[in-house]
């Protein structure tokens, strides 16, 4: 039986802020600029957490409802819809949803590690969903969510979701949002940003209730026209005042709250094979560019789950690595594309919500130190704020390291790993004093898969056999995902395969300036149809 207390919801900047969970859902974003936050960390008993046969569907119950102040009858079905393999059309292929599978080890060095053998490595699989990446685990239930939250407010009009997306985010939104009733997604990309894959993946879904357009810059443009437009809503003169607005974006609560699930399965699948003692603790290094996925993995922390040390790795726009290595934290820098797009960020939304710990939950000074970031473009973390998120450390990679993540794991331990994964074992096969952390050997490090490697197959096969990077710019890439599963005997998956009989249906790109017109335009349709221009 679960202890359940009423979560309610605050702003990072604004302490009067305080909302259900159905409020801050629907609304996405406070109209302060902050993010929605818990007024306090559930904690489930931990033998309801360890209790044994769970399907992932009935741990997302158990993980999730301490969040929501929802009767059962409301939560399950949304939960059962999203993750159960016995509906009639399931959203993940393959029982476990995210497989938990074994690595090989690191290294064992005697500078680094305790005498007892190599640390224990393993891939948490978390792109077995309909867009092959991991933010299908929280946008095929939020799409649920957000329908409840809005007949919970009384919320009876379209609602109109605005979505900024490095890649992964919008194909998965529209995968798992897209043509629901009263719900219409506009999300935006960067046009030259994404890989072919990704960028086909949003712009072959059909128009109805959709608008889908790539924007000149990137994701760090495209994430702070659409926060903009959330925090001018209000506004008499703004042309989205008297709209509805939400977001897929990790910014919403209810995008975070289902990805604290799979590192609750991680927790549990270590345990129940043997590889973790109860009693002991275990390591996460997370790819991360927005932020919210290794955020989620410090929640489950601080509702229980035994992680000890938290490992951030960054590509070469490391601002988080040299964050949580210095403390300063400063968006004045050069951008750089890489083999990781998903990860081109330098502006993390979801860092404010860690920033909102760091401060001991003060929003006044949160505020203040935003409003110093966005004004100023950096700002500095005193020692004793940072203390308070010791358990976090980062580590970093370029794309020679990355490339050479990947072979080496394709020839060491037969795994193949996409660019944003490859990443985050290249840190993990760091010296752990170079990223800041003690582990024991027995320690087992789990690493969170991010993506399908199909997604990027011009990158794998780089790594692989050589292709050179003229080849990567101009071959098809889904001729390039048949090669690399030739080449790896590793089937396509379903969702990539079925790409080569895709149509484009959006082809609409834009700059900045030009943005809000055509997203207020699309907003303001009467009718939900086909909507598009050259």
């Amino acid at each position: 039986m679960l202890i359940h207390m009423t979560v309610r919801y605050t702003s990072t900047r604004n302490a009067h802020v305080n909302v259900s969970i159905a409020e801050a859902i629907v609304q996405g974003m406070p109209q302060d600029g902050g993010l929605f936050v818990p007024t306090e960390i559930p904690k489930p008993p931990p033998e309801a957490l360890l209790e044994p046969n769970l399907p992932y569907a009935e741990l997302a119950r158990v993980v999730m409802s301490p969040w929501f102040d929802w009767p059962e009858r409301e939560l399950r079905p949304l939960i059962e819809e999203a993750y159960s393999r016995t509906v009639e059309h399931p959203m993940f292929d393959g029982p476990e949803i995210v497989p938990l599978v074994a690595a090989g080890s690191l290294a064992c060095d005697g500078s680094r590690r305790r005498a007892g053998g190599a640390t224990p490595l393993f891939l948490l699989e978390l792109f077995h969903g309909r867009t092959c990446a991991f933010k299908d685990l929280a946008l095929s239930l939020l799409g649920g969510l957000l329908r409840t939250s809005l007949e919970k407010c009384g919320i009876d009009e379209p609602v109109l979701i605005l979505t900024a997306t490095s890649g992964d985010t919008g194909s998965a939104a529209l995968a798992g949002l897209g043509g629901r009733p009263g719900i219409r997604i506009a999300v935006i990309y960067p046009a030259t940003g994404t890989s072919q894959i990704q960028r086909l993946q949003m712009t072959s879904v059909p128009t109805e209730g959709r608008f889908v357009v790539g924007l000149r810059g990137n994701f760090d443009d495209a994430q702070r026209a659409v926060k903009a437009i959330f925090q001018t809503a209000h506004n008499p003169d703004s042309p989205f005042f008297g709209l509805r607005l939400s977001s897929a974006n990790s910014i919403n609560i209810g995008r975070l709250l289902p990805q604290i699930v799979y590192y609750v399965k991680a927790w549990r699948d270590l345990v129940f094979s043997g590889a973790l003692q109860r009693d002991k603790a275990f390591d996460v290094v997370v790819p991360s560019g927005n932020f919210g996925d290794i955020l989620a993995a410090r929640y489950a922390k601080a509702m229980g789950v035994p992680i000890q040390n938290l490992v951030c790795a960054s590509n070469s726009n490391q601002i988080l690595h040299d964050f949580f290595s210095t403390g300063l934290y400063d968006r004045r820098r050069k951008f750089s594309r890489t083999l990781s797009p998903s990860m081109d960020i330098l502006v993390s939304s979801n860092l404010e919500r860690l920033l909102y710990l760091a401060l001991d939950n003060n929003p006044e000074l949160l505020a203040s130190t935003m409003g110093k970031f966005e004004h100023e473009g950096f700002f500095q973390l005193s020692g004793h704020d940072r203390t308070r998120i010791a358990d976090f450390s980062a580590g970093w990679a370029d794309d020679d390291k990355t490339l050479a993540s990947i072979r080496h794991m394709w020839e060491a331990h037969g795994v193949l790993v996409d660019p944003h994964t490859a990443v985050a074992c290249a840190v993990a096969h760091e010296p752990t004093e170079k990223r800041g952390t003690e582990v024991e050997a027995s320690t087992p490090l789990v690493i969170a898969a991010t993506a399908s490697p199909f997604k990027f197959p011009a990158a794998c096969l780089e790594a692989l056999q050589g292709l050179s990077p003229s080849l990567r710019e101009n071959t098809d890439d889904l001729q390039l995902a048949f090669e690399l599963s030739q080449t790896t005997g590793i089937p396509v998956p379903g969702p990539i395969a079925a790409l080569a009989a895709a149509q484009i249906q959006h082809r609409t790109i834009a700059g900045e300036a030009e943005l809000e017109p055509l997203l207020a335009e699309f907003a303001h349709q009467t009718q939900r149809g086909s909507y598009d221009r050259d």
